[in-house]
């Protein structure tokens, strides 16, 4: 990111609920987080100063941004629990929405709330669709000039802002090629995929697909659906070979 991106920061007022807990205890209840940025792909919360429950001690460190400006590192402390380094705390930034807020390292918390349900991984997007469609193109996938998929039944799915992904039904892909793997990721809009590698003429081709087993209700048309990697195989469209997709995520 240059310097002159960096400068800028993307600010908006949520209007959910937001709670943080840790050690079974709120760290912070709010119904005004703002939204912000930080990097192109998805938000964080910032929450204001006066609604957090926890302790916030100061480690005598300093954060920079050149967009935020400077904060306070804190570690934050609730009841028995304590999470070192977790907290900035900016009681000034160039940027006039954030003053007075903190933001709380997503990780560091044991869970947080929209509303009343749970939410992974970072905030929703309250600018990013997710569609999911059935189609009748046909998709076919190689690796190595190998078929590892050949479907008529596809679901697409529309993320705003990323490329579309193909969701193909398990009996249309070479089963007798996938590895199951202990990678796992998670989607605040599909929730928790788990990941096959695939092992074509004795070589392997690592975390090369995903599925999402039980997925967010929002996303239910793709469970049990595997979709591979377009950065990293070679799809065709109806017998038209697609040109592989440069992504940050690939």
């Amino acid at each position: 990111m240059d310097e002159q991106a960096r400068g800028r920061v993307r600010v908006a007022q949520g209007h959910k609920r937001v709670r943080a807990y840790l050690g079974g205890e709120a760290v912070v209840d709010t119904s005004h987080p703002l939204l912000v940025w930080e990097i192109p792909y998805y938000p964080t919360y910032y929450v204001p100063a006066g609604d957090v429950a926890a302790k916030l001690t100061g480690t005598g460190e300093r954060h920079h941004s050149p967009s935020r400006g400077d904060a306070e590192v804190c570690d934050v402390t609730v009841g028995h629990r304590s999470a070192t380094g977790a907290a900035l705390r900016y009681d000034e930034s160039p940027v006039e929405a954030i003053a007075g807020t903190v933001r709380l390292e997503w990780g560091a918390m044991d869970e947080w709330l929209e509303e009343d349900e749970p939410v992974y991984t970072h905030p929703r997007d309250p600018f990013t669709r997710v569609d999911v469609l059935a189609s009748s193109r046909r998709v076919t996938v190689s690796v190595d000039g190998v078929t590892v998929a050949d479907s008529p039944r596809p679901h697409v799915l529309f993320e705003t802002g990323l490329i579309p992904r193909w969701y193909l039904p398990l009996p249309d892909v070479r089963q007798d090629l996938l590895v199951p793997s202990a990678t796992t990721s998670h989607c605040p809009y599909k929730g928790t995929a788990s990941y096959f590698s695939l092992e074509i003429e004795g070589r392997r081709h690592e975390d090369l697909a995903w599925i999402y087993r039980t997925p967010l209700p929002e996303s239910q048309k793709i469970a049990g659906l595997v979709c591979f990697y377009d950065e990293r195989v070679d799809v065709a469209i109806d017998g038209v070979p697609q040109e592989r997709p440069t992504t940050p995520r690939a």
